[in-house]
């Protein structure tokens, strides 16, 4: 058994984590949670131990796996103190606030021999995963534009923070999926254009970003989100040299946890008829088609999965420090972009 404890007690642990660590039982073991403020809303989980004492999860053995589930501003530190003390460490995204503090992280757990890793769950989005096969079906011919879409429509976000800060922007908290998605599947790009803006003016909150990933002589990668879309972009648009697939519809298991329907279900997260994605293409002998496609099946649990297997049985970590590093040295760089 991989045993785990938790620092942070909040809608990270809580919706995005647990739920994924619990449903492995022959796997994964949830001990402890530590969290400065004993009172949560959210309910208590039948044999975890809750503490406002950090010690219970440094000073016992037993904990393999300690999961840092704060505000970003203090992952860098916190992941920090977990290697000092001789534990394994899952960090939420984004990793750090920058390339040097991820860089030191993974020298220190080399040195003690741990493994320190963000958590990258959207790797195993449904729309992200179905938008996989559809390329790899060679259906579309060969790629020349790819986008991706992050929208929301809440002006109330940016309209209640006055003035900017790293860690309210929204090309941390929200780039960090989508451009994760790109560097696994894709790589390190030729070339990146930035467009980083406060659609409420100079000094607010960063609120909007578009970012393009070139790749070779042809293909693009645009990474796109804003908090003004009254209505939402498609999740993903491929368009390739023979045909088009479009998927409207996102990932549904963040919708079912938003409802407290957890993956206990066994339809938790499926796309329904009208979720699937639209691929459209001329084949060889230049025939026209336009097809549902069935969505792959997306499932958090799988990040639980790897680290189980990274962990007890000395498998390669499946999100690569250099992609870390990478995903990091492009936000450090877009950011700029801002004016302050």
């Amino acid at each position: 058994m991989l045993t785990v404890a938790y620092i942070g007690n909040g809608k990270s642990a809580n919706r995005y984590h647990l739920p994924f660590a619990r449903k492995l039982k022959d796997k994964i073991k949830v001990k402890t949670i530590f969290s400065r403020h004993p009172d949560s809303k959210w309910p208590k989980i039948e044999g975890i131990k809750y503490t406002n004492d950090i010690n219970d999860i440094y000073d016992d053995p037993e904990i393999d796996l300690v999961v840092v589930s704060t505000p970003s501003s203090t992952h860098y530190q916190l992941a920090k103190d977990v290697l000092e003390h001789g534990k394994n460490a899952l960090v939420e995204k984004p990793f750090t606030e920058t390339s040097a503090q991820a860089r030191e992280l993974f020298a220190l757990a080399k040195e003690k021999g741990l493994l320190v890793q963000c958590y990258q769950n959207r790797r195993y989005d449904s729309d992200f995963l179905t938008t996989q096969k559809v390329i790899e079906s060679g259906k579309l011919g060969d790629l020349l534009e790819v986008e991706m879409h992050y929208d929301y429509f809440r002006p109330q976000v940016p309209e209640s923070v006055k003035e900017f800060s790293l860690s309210t922007s929204y090309l941390y908290g929200h780039a960090c999926h989508t451009l994760d998605q790109v560097i696994s599947y894709f790589g390190r790009p030729d070339d990146t254009h930035y467009e980083v803006r406060q659609l409420l003016g100079p000094g607010r909150m960063n609120d909007y970003f578009d970012l393009d990933l070139f790749y070779g002589s042809t293909l693009k990668v645009s990474v796109k989100s804003s908090y003004f879309r009254l209505k939402e972009r498609p999740s993903f648009v491929v368009y390739g040299k023979k045909g088009v697939f479009i998927k409207e519809k996102k990932d549904r298991q963040e919708t079912d946890l938003k409802h407290f329907y957890f993956p206990d279900h066994a339809d938790f997260g499926i796309d329904r008829p009208e979720d699937y994605g639209t691929l459209t293409y001329i084949d060889d002998k230049g025939r026209y088609h336009e097809e549902k496609v069935v969505s792959e099946v997306g499932d958090y649990s799988r990040v639980y999965n790897d680290l189980y297997e990274s962990i007890i049985n000395g498998k390669e970590k499946s999100v690569k420090d250099e992609e870390t590093i990478l995903q990091l040295e492009i936000l450090e760089t877009a950011i700029k972009q801002v004016k302050k």
